[in-house]
């Protein structure tokens, strides 16, 4: 599962970057740098809790958008893409 797909675990009272890395089978290395990134884009913000840190979605209402992106489909040209997901136009 790529790590993007987290961001709706971010729900509620947020969620810490091992038990998420656990979740989504990525290294906790990939997860902290994902959620660095994510925190420097002012998407999540860092709650210290105790010897931990949890992470939140920094506005609800990003909550909502992810879901609604999720449910997004999008319609692809099988001629257009390569397996790999590049452009072959």
């Amino acid at each position: 599962m790529p790590v993007g797909t987290a961001s709706p675990e971010y729900r509620g009272s947020g969620t810490y970057p091992s038990d998420l890395a656990d979740a989504l089978g990525v290294s906790r290395q990939s997860m902290s740098n994902h959620l660095a990134c994510l925190r420097g884009c002012g998407l999540v913000v860092a709650v210290p809790y105790g010897r931990r840190t949890r992470y939140e979605l920094a506005d609800d209402r990003l909550g909502h958008a992810i879901r609604d992106l999720l449910g997004v489909v999008l319609a692809v040209d099988p001629a257009c893409c390569a397996p790999d997901g590049t452009c072959q136009a």
